[in-house]
């Protein structure tokens, strides 16, 4: 934002002049300091910045030894404290699991249960700090004919379903986020997944509003169910487009701490008026293990 302030018309008015005392002229430099005071702070408050994730947090799998989700669940609260992530997309989670997330973090989430459209099955929730973010609207949808109601589509091997929210920062700009988790053996219900939350999108973002599109997509860049949504002109890969992109060329380890990740399966996709001004794949850890079998993927962004 380029500033220029023009003082001139104060001198239009005799009490404000130039001319008059020195006495005069201080108030006049101290008017103009209060007014330069304003116009920056106002400058700062536009250009806010939001942390933004996606993370499969790995369901609390009873037969996870060595890596229990109580163990692990400092962990991430402590990633998402750290990294100063704001608004988070899981995937995997089971309601307990998103109970005691909130409660560490201090966030409220929206989202339901797959099986049943309450509390039953993973969750695709949406955890967000509701200090800085107001929620306006939200929604559910399954990835399949019938996404009014939980079912299963085309062939997948499990009902899958996106979870979505409209927010207001605090400077009043609204925008979408959507996060999904596809299905890890149907590549015909993926494909078809895409294409759903695409025309879903478009039916739901009626004010055309920037979006910010994330989840465990469960397939690599080089799937028609990535290029469906990449061949459309207004949406880009965050990762593509960010100014600074960091972190390995893979997102899921399986909790091996010897594997080398091959293949980015957890995407953040960008729609609208947004800048991607950083996009990580964090790798934090703690004693040879990772808070997940996946790696959280983060932008930061500004609309």
């Amino acid at each position: 934002m380029k500033l220029e302030l023009n003082f001139n018309y104060l001198n239009q008015f005799p009490r404000f002049s130039l001319a008059h005392s020195p006495m005069n002229r201080l108030k006049l430099l101290q008017i103009k300091s209060l007014i330069l005071i304003f116009f920056i702070s106002s400058s700062v408050a536009f250009a806010q910045n939001h942390q933004v994730a996606t993370f499969n947090i790995r369901w609390d799998n009873p037969n996870d030894v060595g890596n229990l989700w109580k163990d692990r669940l400092p962990h991430v609260v402590n990633l998402i404290k750290f990294h100063q992530i704001d608004l988070i997309g899981v995937q995997e989670a089971l309601q307990h699991q998103l109970t005691e997330m909130s409660k560490s973090l201090d966030y409220e989430y929206i989202g339901v249960g797959r099986d049943d459209g309450k509390d039953k099955g993973e969750f695709s929730a949406i955890l967000y700090n509701s200090k800085k973010y107001q929620l306006l609207n939200q929604g559910t949808f399954w990835l399949s004919p019938t996404p009014e109601k939980p079912s299963k589509g085309w062939d997948a091997a499990l009902n899958r379903i996106s979870t979505y929210g409209k927010f207001a920062d605090q400077n009043g700009t609204e925008f979408y986020v959507f996060n999904i988790h596809y299905d890890h053996i149907g590549q015909q219900a993926r494909e078809e997944s895409s294409k759903l939350v695409l025309r879903q999108i478009e039916k739901i973002n009626a004010e055309n509003l920037p979006v910010i599109w994330m989840g465990d997509f469960n397939v690599t860049p080089d799937n028609l169910a990535y290029t469906v949504i990449t061949s459309q002109p207004q949406w880009k890969d965050a990762r593509l487009v960010s100014t600074m992109s960091y972190g390995p060329a893979g997102t899921f380890t399986g909790f091996d701490w010897d594997k080398l990740p091959d293949g980015i399966i957890d995407h953040i996709f960008v729609s609208g008026r947004i800048q991607v001004i950083r996009h990580g794949i964090l790798t934090d850890n703690y004693g040879k293990k990772y808070p997940s079998d996946h790696f959280p993927v983060m932008v930061e962004v500004a609309f």
